[in-house]
């Protein structure tokens, strides 16, 4: 029985560090795929992939409380992925991300 508790208290710190992500997309008719990650308590990033024929133009805005906002652009040629990342001074309790892409 001691040897479940113990277990148990090993592996609160790591569900403690889970937070949560919330992506809004505007594609404006560009066919891009973005799947958001949790990389440590205070990163996170989002994976873009242009399954589209023609290169697509996007720009993500994170969020974290009280910090300023940062902007990553990054123009996708067809069929290609590229990862944006994002690293907050603090403790990330809750990400938001604006997504915004355009056909070139």
């Amino acid at each position: 029985m001691k040897q479940l508790c113990c277990a148990l208290l090993v592996c609160l710190p790591m569900t403690a560090m889970a937070y949560s992500i919330e992506v809004e997309k505007q594609l404006n008719g560009a066919e891009v795929s973005a799947t958001s990650q949790e990389i440590d308590h205070n990163m996170g990033a989002l994976q873009l992939y242009n399954y589209g024929s023609s290169d697509a133009k996007c720009t993500a805005i994170f969020r974290s409380g009280p910090e300023a906002p940062r902007t990553r652009r990054v123009t996708l040629p067809a069929g290609e992925s590229h990862n944006l990342t994002f690293k907050s001074n603090r403790s990330i309790i809750k990400l938001r991300i604006k997504l915004t892409c355009e056909l070139l």
